[in-house]
């Protein structure tokens, strides 16, 4: 199994800046690429990121392109998300999932299989 542990979640103004960590164990060897999603609720899951082990190709929804940066750090077993230029709308549980299927439609939760707890963000205005 993998498992997955998000941290960093906060509460910050608009505009403001955070980053998130998630660090994956387990039979990580399985895991092909590694996304970020978010929810609110009443709403469906939402990919926000998205990274090939290794770090390339990347691939980010279109409301956060320019804002977020998804990296790892291979040898700490850690994906993070920075979000810059936060906005109310970035307000969400923040989830970290693991893939170990082809590479696309990357931003599609149901092509996950291993899910984090989240870590929820939320940005005031």
């Amino acid at each position: 199994q993998v498992q997955l542990v998000e941290s960093g979640g906060a509460s910050v103004q608009a505009g403001g800046s955070l980053r998130l960590s998630c660090v994956y164990s387990g039979y990580t060897e399985r895991i092909r690429y590694m996304g970020w999603f978010r929810q609110v609720p009443g709403k469906e899951r939402e990919g926000v990121a998205a990274a090939y082990q290794g770090g390339s190709p990347t691939r980010y929804a279109d409301s956060v392109k320019g804002r977020f940066t998804i990296s790892q750090d291979r040898a700490k077993n850690t994906v993070y998300l920075q979000m810059n230029s936060l906005e109310p709308e970035d307000t969400a549980m923040y989830y970290c999932a693991g893939s170990d299927d082809t590479w696309n439609s990357v931003l599609q939760s149901n092509k996950y299989q291993y899910w984090g707890q989240g870590t929820q963000v939320t940005v005031t205005s």
